[in-house]
């Protein structure tokens, strides 16, 4: 009995957080102008299918792994088999989108506003959701997950109040490619492919400092800043991918060697284990892929805290990579975009104008370089200046 309480109040804690998690990325998106874009349209959808995995499927987890029965039926066992299947799938296959995203962001940023249109997102998220329909509830509903073809759980030898999901070999293999392995192959290689970017960025923007040896910018510690933020970004890359692996590589490889092996019992505890594992992906996704955001943090202690922050403003997509120049140009605070090929942006809000009142000065300083020569623009309140390095 104490450890069914105990059982119950974990689980129940984890959708409580799952719920609040998904329902907090929402709110933040639908409270912060700056965070209503196209980008974030897939955290948005992941954050809703989280949201409705947790509201509509945990609780009825957990209520079968606490009383260990099923007293609700075996039709609505069916349709709770289906929308579990299909949530699953269809935070999985966002969390693949969301990666082709980044993929595109970093990889061709100044063509990112005309490949990313909201017709492309539109059609990406009709076809997310047409899959994860189609390996879950057209299959369940029609017997193509059982041995026999019949429709599971309506059998005379089915155990009234139990709620098993049968599986055979056909349907696991072609679920778990389809909507796990051949995603995470697909999200190890663009991230891959994110990180190489960003450190080919890091060292480029080294070479800059060396050779600005003019000006205020110590190489130094501009280069280690840098090295700094590469580590970041590794670091914050491996844990997006770490996470997805570990919560949902157990369920899958076991999902498939029980569907190959036929078993229609399969071990209880293990199962309940490698299920909720990958339950806890959807708690951490509003953490994982908003709160590593810096717009998201904001938002988020401005719903949570009522505070306040000042919010720089860069008009590109932004990528992994973000660097702090603390004893260069910029006195106060400073954001650089690593743009492939094109230019870095810096920008710094300052107390105080140029007149000694208390107003914001926005300045503005975008380094372009090529091989040929390098030059630097600034523009301050509106002035745009020019000149060679």
């Amino acid at each position: 009995m104490w450890f069914k309480i105990v059982l119950g109040v974990i689980l129940a804690f984890l959708i409580l957080l799952t719920v609040c998690g998904n329902i907090l990325v929402c709110l933040a998106v639908c409270a912060t102008r700056r965070l209503r874009s196209v980008t974030n349209c897939f955290i948005v959808s992941l954050a809703i299918t989280d949201l409705l995995l947790g509201a509509l499927v945990l609780p009825f987890s957990a209520l079968n792994e606490v009383i260990e029965k099923w007293p609700l039926g075996a039709h609505f066992c069916n349709v709770y088999i289906s929308m579990d299947v299909m949530l699953s799938t269809a935070s999985i296959l966002n969390l693949l989108a969301i990666s082709i995203d980044r993929y595109i962001a970093v990889t061709v940023p100044l063509r990112y506003p005309t490949l990313v249109l909201p017709w492309h997102v539109g059609t990406s998220l009709a076809v997310i959701w047409l899959v994860s329909i189609g390996v879950s509830f057209v299959p369940i509903h029609l017997g193509w997950n059982t041995v026999d073809q019949t429709v599971q759980n309506h059998g005379k030898d089915d155990p009234e109040e139990n709620c098993r999901f049968e599986l055979n070999p056909t349907y696991v293999l072609v679920d778990s490619v389809a909507t796990f392995y051949l995603p995470l192959v697909a999200m190890c290689w663009t991230y891959y492919r994110v990180f190489r970017i960003a450190r080919a960025q890091a060292k480029r923007i080294s070479s800059i400092h060396r050779a600005c040896s003019s000006t205020n910018m110590s190489s130094l510690s501009g280069a280690s800043v840098l090295a700094l933020r590469e580590h970041k970004a590794a670091v914050r890359l491996a844990v997006v991918l770490g996470a997805f692996v570990v919560c949902w590589f157990p369920y899958f490889t076991f999902f498939t060697i029980m569907g190959i092996k036929k078993e229609s019992e399969p071990p209880h505890t293990l199962y309940s284990v490698v299920l909720w594992l990958g339950y806890v992906n959807s708690t951490l996704n509003p953490f994982l892929y908003a709160a590593l955001n810096r717009d998201f943090r904001s938002a988020y202690g401005r719903l949570l805290c009522g505070w306040r922050g000042l919010q720089t403003v860069i008009g590109t997509p932004t990528t992994v990579l973000e660097a702090e120049l603390l004893n260069g140009i910029t006195p106060a605070s400073s954001r650089a975009e690593f743009i492939p090929g094109a230019c870095i942006m810096l920008q710094d809000m300052s107390k105080g104008n140029g007149d000694g009142g208390n107003g914001t000065s926005l300045s503005i300083v975008t380094v372009l370089s090529d091989c040929n020569n390098r030059y630097w623009r600034n523009e301050t309140n509106g002035q745009q200046l020019e000149y060679s390095i």
